[in-house]
C-alpha cells in the first residue's frame, strides 16, 4: 500500500509577513496521520519555514537544485547539499516552468536528479505535456520521454527514493485540471513504463497529479488506482484550502 503524499508549491510567493501568517494557518490544520505532507517555499524562505513547522509532521524542500551537489562556483545557483544543510529533504526537479521558461533540457533535468539524490535529498520529477501536445495524442509519448530521460542514465532503481509528479503544462495556474480518466491513464503509463524494468519497485513509487488541484476536486483525483495524492500548487497558499486538500488524500 503506497502512502499518500500531498506536496505544495509555493513558487515564487511569499514576503516574510505572507509566510509567517501561511506558517501560522498550517500550525492550525489537522493533518492526516496517514499522508504526507510537504511544503517548497521559495529558497529565501526555507529556514523561515523549517523553524515556524517545528513539531508540525510537515517535510520541507526546495524549488529546484544546482547541477552540481555540492560548493564550487556557480554564482546564483543553490547546491543540493546546502539544501540538505538548511534542512531540505525533497526538493523538485524539472518543474515545467523551468523546462519551458528557462530550458532546462532532460540532460540538465537528470544532472539535478542525480545531484539532489547524491546530497541526501529525494528528488520529485515533474513530468507533463504542453496543450499542443494533448491536442496531437502525443501526451504518452513526451512523458514517457521525459521518465525515459532519468531511468536510461541513472537507471530505475532510482525511483526507489524518489517522488513522481505529473503536471499537465496546460492545466498548471490555468483553471483547468485533467479529468480523474485523464490522470488516471497517464499515471497508469508511467507506472507500466516502470514496471517494464522492475515491477515490484514500481508497484512502490508514489506518482502525484500536479494541475489546478482544488479540495472540490482532489477526493476524485485521489481516489483513481494510480494517483498517490497531489502537487499542489496556488491552492497551497492557502491554508485552509491545502488542509482540505490533505485530508482528501487520508479519506
Amino acid at each position: 500500500m503506497r502512502r499518500p503524499m500531498v506536496a505544495g508549491n509555493w513558487k515564487m510567493h511569499g514576503t516574510r509577513a505572507s509566510v509567517a501568517e501561511l506558517i501560522n494557518g498550517l500550525n492550525q490544520q489537522a493533518l492526516p496521520a496517514g499522508v504526507d505532507v510537504a511544503v517548497f517555499p521559495s529558497c529565501l524562505h526555507i529556514a523561515q519555514v523549517v523553524d515556524g513547522l517545528v513539531g508540525k509532521v510537515v517535510a520541507v524542500g526546495a524549488q529546484d537544485c544546482a547541477t552540481e551537489a555540492h560548493q564550487g562556483a556557480l554564482t546564483g545557483e543553490v547546491a543540493a547539499s546546502q539544501l540538505v544543510d538548511a534542512r531540505c529533504s525533497m526538493v523538485l526537479i524539472g518543474h515545467s516552468e523551468r523546462r519551458s521558461l528557462l530550458a532546462e533540457g532532460d540532460e540538465v533535468v537528470t544532472r539535478k536528479f542525480a545531484a539532489a539524490q547524491s546530497a541526501g535529498l529525494m528528488p520529485v520529477l515533474c513530468v507533463g505535456e504542453t496543450l499542443a501536445e494533448r491536442e496531437a495524442g502525443q501526451t504518452l509519448d513526451v512523458v514517457a520521454a521525459q521518465l525515459a530521460a532519468v531511468t536510461e542514465s541513472l537507471g530505475v532503481d532510482v525511483f526507489a527514493d524518489a517522488v513522481i509528479a505529473y503536471e499537465p503544462v496546460w492545466a498548471i495556474g490555468t483553471g483547468l485540471t485533467a479529468s480523474p480518466e485523464q490522470a488516471q491513464e497517464v499515471h497508469a503509463a508511467i507506472r507500466a513504463q516502470l514496471a517494464a524494468k522492475n515491477a515490484v519497485l514500481a508497484g512502490k513509487v508514489r506518482i502525484l497529479y500536479g494541475g489546478s488541484v482544488k479540495a472540490a476536486s482532489a477526493a476524485e483525483l485521489f481516489g483513481m488506482p494510480d494517483i498517490d495524492g497531489g502537487l499542489v500548487g496556488g491552492a497551497s497558499l492557502n491554508a485552509d484550502e491545502f488542509g482540505a486538500i490533505c485530508r482528501a488524500a487520508g479519506s
